[in-house]
């Protein structure tokens, strides 16, 4: 461990190389969070490199041949399948860990946590591991948890616009790859003909998505409902942050030619009459939400809020018990980043006050 303060929590990042691993790291500067000693760990692939923070170079570890005592809170970007192996581990060794994979968001023993939304969930942690939401709903909860509050959430439906830096730097290059070649080919030309380019190969995302939007993400999940593993997260995580085990929502979800912030079109339907004046006024105040009357995904890249707008009462649902609206929010920052650092520091206020 490399120490930065006299005071603080012991503090690891697993898969600190990566993408979203960069944005923990620079998260954790910006936010000030408590650390007293900083590890960043990574696969062997990875690891011997060295990342600077805070002007301190701090070797990456290889975290098959790393010590895990001492470690107060572990925070994890590394994949589902790692951090099966992994977060137990770590937890065994005496870590709350908070991940950011999908691997545990759904287990009865691991609260699932927006930190606007149930922060009191983190009043009890059986297993020591802490999971993040997916993007997509991170992006929604803050908006839904305060219109829930007033009026009562009873239905939703969801179209995401995902980016590609959803899909890793590999969906990121995949943009940029067919982006080039079809400026080098004229991409004009696809007024006309979708097929007037000849674009490479795709590599991360299944189809084009240079000038593109496409309606798959995940893997079909095999219950018979046609539904992407990515369009049921939506529902079943909302259900569980939201404490609403009986919401009724469907998702479809969309990966869009654009490299970050995802933007979500939300038709959602209360139990009590609610007017697009009335959300405006509750969501003027709601934390982590900043009403925009145009929001899009590069406004909200960069920033931490989640974006919402076009706000409009729903034709389709009697009365008015149902809204129609849109929001846009960084799915690298608030998506990933920023709520795991969130969720640390509640960790930290709540398990840790005497070493603060």
């Amino acid at each position: 461990m490399v120490q930065i303060h006299e005071r603080g929590v012991n503090v690891a990042v697993l898969g600190a190389t990566g993408q979203v691993g960069m944005v923990m790291r620079r998260v954790l500067d910006e936010r000030d969070f408590p650390v007293r000693d900083l590890r960043f760990l990574a696969s062997a692939h990875s690891a011997g490199t060295t990342l600077t923070w805070r002007g301190v170079d701090i070797p990456v570890e290889d975290v098959e041949k790393a010590d895990l005592s001492g470690i107060d809170i572990a925070i994890f970007s590394a994949g589902g399948g790692t951090s099966k192996i992994w977060a137990p581990r770590f937890a065994e060794a005496g870590a709350y860990v908070v991940d950011n994979s999908s691997q545990w968001r759904m287990h009865d023993d691991v609260p699932l946590v927006v930190a606007e939304a149930n922060p009191d969930d983190l009043d009890d942690i059986p297993s020591r591991i802490v999971a993040n939401p997916n993007c997509t709903t991170m992006a929604c909860i803050p908006v839904l948890k305060a219109l829930d509050a007033h009026f009562g959430l009873k239905r939703l439906i969801v179209s995401s616009y995902q980016a590609v830096s959803g899909a890793g730097r590999a969906g990121v290059e995949q943009l940029m790859n067919e982006a080039a070649a079809a400026i080098e080919q004229g991409a004009d030309k696809l007024a006309f003909d979708g097929s007037a380019i000849d674009f490479p190969e795709p590599t991360k995302v299944v189809r084009t998505i240079a000038f593109n939007a496409v309606p798959f993400i995940g893997a079909i999940v095999d219950d018979g409902s046609e539904e992407t593993d990515e369009e049921q997260k939506l529902r079943n995580e909302s259900r569980k942050i939201l404490h609403l085990p009986n919401l009724a929502a469907s998702c479809t979800c969309v990966r869009v030619g654009i490299f970050t912030a995802h933007g979500m079109s939300v038709n959602a339907e209360f139990e009590r009459d609610v007017t697009p004046d009335m959300a405006r006024e509750v969501l003027a105040t709601a934390p982590a939400v900043e009403l925009d009357d145009i929001p899009t995904p590069q406004l909200a890249a960069g920033k931490d809020p989640s974006y919402v707008g076009r706000i409009r009462q729903d034709q389709a649902v009697d009365g008015k018990k149902g809204l129609a609206f849109f929001i846009a929010n960084d799915n690298l920052r608030k998506g990933a980043a920023l709520n795991a650092v969130e969720l640390a520091e509640i960790i930290a206020r709540k398990h840790f006050a005497e070493q603060l």
